[in-house]
């Protein structure tokens, strides 16, 4: 029975498939919403993000941004406003009736960011220096009309945290964005194991609406890159447009320096899932993971069933400090150790008849799938190593993955064998959009992620494709 309930797409050979199955599987999602490209997030999912965004507010409040909650309509005449922003139209859903077909009299946008909405109000708020920094932020879910949707990597609706900062110079709104790319590897690399990389994307594919756009990108076990969030450098494109102004200390008027950002919370999650899964499942950092420890009693008989449970209430009651549960359902223990490795709970504590008569327990690590004896006296101190242990295996991993499929070719033959095999290439360019569109052309997808903001690299010779001399080494590869 456990094994029908089981994965049966390999992750090494069929990606796709596998992450489909693992959403299902382990209840991460419900697909069956009677509206196209809307999904209901489950229990569990719910449950892991939630831990997720606690981590990224806490990030986000220690750098002094304040929680907020806007409206979830955007008149049209705000997105107008700024011209380069009104680009995302097409992604926009509309709202323009209320009641029995009354229609509204302003057309209303369904947020599909809110650069727009904020602005309108900073402009409101802000009069003086001593108003700034401004620094607010938001978790909520926005609405994009995507075309192709799939759970937790493109949806039409999404959860999203935003940030919005406003400042009296642009060297405050550069530290800044310095910042957003700390919190995000404070979270993303340091809290949950995935590796990232930080790229300054070209200008053709930056943000809508900003001078410059900084993501950071994660690489996928099918060897595409995920972007997993972004931060942007707006200069005083929209504290123009939105007359966001303030009175500096020789009572000067002047505009405003602004930044956004934002960690992919919905992407994370996905990366989280991909990268950390197995054939099994999930498999979670101790940190975040609904329950931490699963006390798994195993007896098959009532005279054993008492004393058994007698010494899981007693283990449960010793690790109170850690999110903890007893699984005293009927299943049989291997439906149990399924069920709960492809929920991907880091710890499973087995007592059976010996362990209930002796001073022992059995702990197993998903991470590993390693059971070792512990005794009733060390139990705590073994489990208190456990944490960081679990999330510098999975960090190992992880890593080792990415650094194997990161490409340096040195001809042009060898940059088309390497961008078909996925992963990222590493390659001198020209710094053409031009041909940044032939190489995507011409490989189905290879795109421009950028220039790392990690490490100064000078280019040498000429671009890998076109052979005019190179500006800048650049990262390539295929995205979601």
């Amino acid at each position: 029975m456990a094994q029908d309930q089981g994965i049966r797409a390999r992750k090494s050979e069929n990606f796709s498939e596998w992450y489909t199955q693992v959403v299902d599987k382990a209840d991460l999602a419900d697909l069956r919403y009677n509206v196209q490209g809307f999904i209901v997030h489950k229990t569990w999912s719910t449950k892991i993000l939630r831990e997720m965004i606690r981590l990224f507010e806490a990030e986000m409040e220690k750098t002094g941004h304040e929680p907020v909650l806007f409206p979830s309509v955007i008149p049209e005449e705000n997105l107008k406003r700024e011209g380069d922003h009104f680009g995302f139209v097409p992604e926009v859903f509309w709202v323009t009736e209320k009641g029995a077909g009354e229609k509204l009299e302003k057309k209303l946008a369904l947020r599909p960011t809110s650069e727009t909405a904020f602005y309108q109000m900073y402009s409101l708020w802000i009069r003086s220096w001593r108003d700034l920094p401004m620094k607010k932020y938001q978790t909520v879910t926005v609405f994009r009309n995507e075309p192709v949707t799939r759970p937790f990597l493109r949806g039409r609706e999404f959860i999203f945290m935003e940030a919005h900062d406003a400042f009296e110079t642009h060297a405050e709104a550069e530290k800044q964005i310095e910042q957003d790319k700390e919190n995000m590897k404070n979270v993303i690399w340091e809290r949950l194991g995935i590796p990232v990389m930080f790229f300054r994307r070209p200008q053709w594919d930056k943000f809508l609406g900003a001078d410059e756009t900084y993501a950071t990108d994660t690489l996928l076990p099918d060897g595409k890159v995920l972007q997993v969030g972004s931060t942007h450098d707006l200069g005083q494109k929209f504290s123009r447009t939105f007359g966001i102004k303030f009175a500096d200390k020789e009572e000067k008027e002047n505009n405003v320096w602004q930044t956004c950002y934002g960690p992919g919370i919905w992407r994370i999650f996905a990366a989280l899932v991909s990268v950390h899964g197995d054939d099994k499942g999930l498999v979670l950092p101790f940190e975040i993971a609904p329950v931490q420890i699963m006390i798994v009693p195993i007896f098959y008989n009532d005279d054993d069933r008492k004393a058994v449970m007698k010494k899981c209430e007693k283990v449960r009651k010793s690790l109170s400090e850690y999110r903890v549960q007893i699984d005293d359902s009927g299943k049989t223990p291997g439906e149990k150790y399924h069920h709960w490795e492809m929920f991907g709970i880091p710890v499973r504590i087995e007592v059976g008849g010996k362990e209930a008569a002796g001073d022992f327990v059995t702990v197993y690590r998903r991470d590993l799938m390693l059971k070792e004896k512990v005794s009733d006296k060390a139990l705590g101190k073994h489990l208190e190593k456990l944490p960081g242990e679990i999330l510098e295996t999975l960090k190992r991993k992880a890593m080792a993955y990415m650094d194997e499929n990161i490409y340096s070719p040195k001809n042009r033959h060898d940059f088309l064998r390497d961008v078909s095999k996925a992963g990222i290439v590493r390659v001198p360019f020209c710094g053409t959009e031009e041909c940044a569109r032939t190489i995507q052309n011409d490989t189905k997808g290879t795109k421009v992620r950028g220039t790392s903001t990690e490490k100064k690299e000078k280019a040498i010779g000429n671009c890998i494709y076109c052979n005019r001399v190179a500006k800048e080494v650049v990262y390539m590869a295929k995205q979601y």
